[in-house]
């Protein structure tokens, strides 16, 4: 261990450790000097019995692992906004959430209390502010009934889903100690939990809740020593009941076209034994499919994993890129009636732990823009019906959710929050090893802080109340559930003096209406540079 790296391993203990010197050596000269040295115990004894408070408690995990030291952030809380929101928030583009959504995702775990008073605080005449308008007639929506069934005509195994589950997030980016309080966090509620394309881990399998396995580039848990994919492999872990729908990674919002990054010092033997990597050397994905290069490939490989799951829910998730590029993927539906189950859309304001700067800015189309347009080129060729929409990026509210599902998703898929629900503060240190609070890290004695059955209680009560939200706003919007949701319903300030809502700021297209002669102006040309045997440009010039 560098020199470095034991400073701010130990440095979480220095407060402790001093007081409790200090109260040795009070002691031992109070043994010769007499009981009048002894009053450095008045200050000291209570820190040192404060400190065995924090390491032996296991409901916060910063005072765990920074016991009397940690008490600082709770006392910075305390007093917020002014000082607590000037450290945490002075760089607002380094902070994903603002605060208010930072409190009521920590309330909803917590199960406290989520009201707030005096109204708003949002600038409702702003340019950007949304809202739904609510009916006079509203609804009793039963927040137990937020499910929809994946399982298109093909699919002999569909899967109950929960409108929202936990989005991918791998183990070696997350703790061993994360993934099961993430796992047994959506046993407790009844969603799913998405592994991220690190592979299936013992912890996801062993925490119970329903998986979602996601495969990515390196074919993690199912790869051959060369790295190609195996059928053997992928049929013996896909038979596991725990694996309720397999998902094909076909890119990340955080990082589209780059493939996924694991760091070097997050790769542990055992990481390196699940994934069938070597040690110390970072673990990069590569950017494409080494199993298919063509959108009708990509649909026989649905097929393949379909048949050797036992017809388990087989889809895929992308960053939408190049419109022709996923329009030339309905037309292989089309051309050859292999459809997958369900499709995620990741938006390029996506998180992850690890990726250029450059390419988690600006590259990969941001989340409405990517829903819409799948949503859109689905129902242009008539495949709407067959096929789920699964959202994935910054949805953390009953609002976030309705939002998504008001323009053309049917799930949501929820990352950021739902670590947040098991005690990540966003220190910003997810790609260096050292997260304080044991969420993403390998170090043992920092993920020790963190308690899987403790943290589990609070996913879940997160997701709970969540969904609560969500179906307590779709009855005030008079509705019975959200799959009568529209664009229409959701609103958009465009001036201080001029709104519209969604179904008239984007063009929603008609059922077929891509599949007629008279192509709507703005897919005719990507439309007609795709084709269904490449995902190459069919050599008509325009936009793609």
């Amino acid at each position: 261990m560098r020199a470095s790296e034991f400073v701010e391993t130990h440095f979480r203990l220095i407060f402790l450790w001093s007081a409790a010197s200090l109260v040795v050596i009070t002691a031992i000269a109070g043994a010769f000097l007499g009981p009048m040295v002894l009053w450095p115990w008045v200050i000291f004894g209570p820190l040192v019995m404060l400190g065995i408070a924090d390491l032996t408690q296991k409901k916060q995990a910063i005072r765990r692992n920074y016991p009397v030291l940690g008490h600082m952030r709770y006392f910075l809380e305390l007093i917020r906004p002014e000082i607590y929101q000037y450290f945490i928030e002075s760089d607002k583009e380094g902070v994903p959430f603002d605060r208010e959504h930072r409190s009521l995702i920590y309330q909803r775990a917590k199960s406290v209390r989520d009201t707030t008073p005096f109204g708003t605080k949002l600038d409702v005449y702003a340019p950007g502010y949304e809202w739904v308008n609510h009916s006079l007639q509203a609804r009793h929506v039963d927040a137990s009934n937020m499910r929809i069934t994946i399982g298109g005509p093909d699919c002999k195994q569909p899967y109950s889903c929960s409108l929202l589950n936990i989005s991918a997030m791998s183990f070696g980016s997350l703790s061993m100690n994360a993934i099961l309080a993430l796992s047994r966090g959506a046993k407790l509620g009844g969603f799913a939990h998405n592994t991220g394309e690190g592979g299936l881990s013992p912890y996801h399998i062993e925490g119970g809740g329903d998986l979602i396995w996601q495969i990515g580039t390196g074919y993690f848990s199912c790869r051959e020593e060369n790295g190609n994919f195996s059928p053997k492999l992928f049929a013996e872990k896909a038979a596991i009941p725990n694996v309720k729908m397999i998902e094909i990674k076909l890119s990340q919002g955080a990082k589209p076209g780059h493939g996924g990054i694991l760091p070097a010092a997050k790769v542990t033997p055992e990481i390196a034994e699940i994934r069938g990597v070597p040690m110390g050397k970072d673990v990069l994905s590569p950017p494409i499919h080494s199993t298919f290069s063509t959108p009708i490939g990509l649909l026989e490989f649905v097929k393949q994993l379909r048949e050797l799951s036992g017809g388990k829910p087989i889809g895929f998730k992308l960053c939408v890129g190049k419109r022709r590029e996923f329009l030339a993927i309905c037309k292989a539906m089309v051309k050859t009636g292999i459809t997958p189950d369900f499709i995620t859309v990741d938006g390029g304001e996506g998180g992850t732990g690890a990726a250029p700067l450059e390419f988690s800015n600006h590259i990969g189309a941001p989340l409405v823009e990517g829903l819409i347009f799948v949503h859109n080129a689905l129902v242009g060729y008539s495949l709407r019906n067959r096929i789920r929409i699964l959202a994935s990026g910054k949805a953390s509210s009953g609002f976030g959710m309705l939002k998504r599902l008001c323009i053309g998703a049917d799930v949501v898929m929820c990352a950021r929050a739902m670590m947040m629900s098991i005690g990540c503060i966003q220190a910003l240190k997810c790609n260096s090893n050292h997260c304080p609070v044991g969420v993403a890290t390998q170090e043992k004695h920092l993920m020790a802080g963190l308690d899987p059955t403790d943290k589990a209680n609070r996913v879940a009560s997160y997701h709970k109340h969540t969904i609560h939200s969500l179906a307590e706003m779709i009855g005030a919007v008079g509705l019975d559930s959200a799959q009568q949701l529209r664009p229409w319903h959701l609103m958009h300030r465009i001036s201080a003096n001029e709104t519209k809502h969604y179904g008239e700021l984007y063009h929603f297209l008609r059922d077929g209406a891509l599949l007629s002669e008279n192509l709507p102006d703005d897919y005719a040309r990507a439309c007609t540079s795709a084709t269904a045997e490449s995902f190459g440009h069919s050599g008509i010039g325009g936009r793609d």
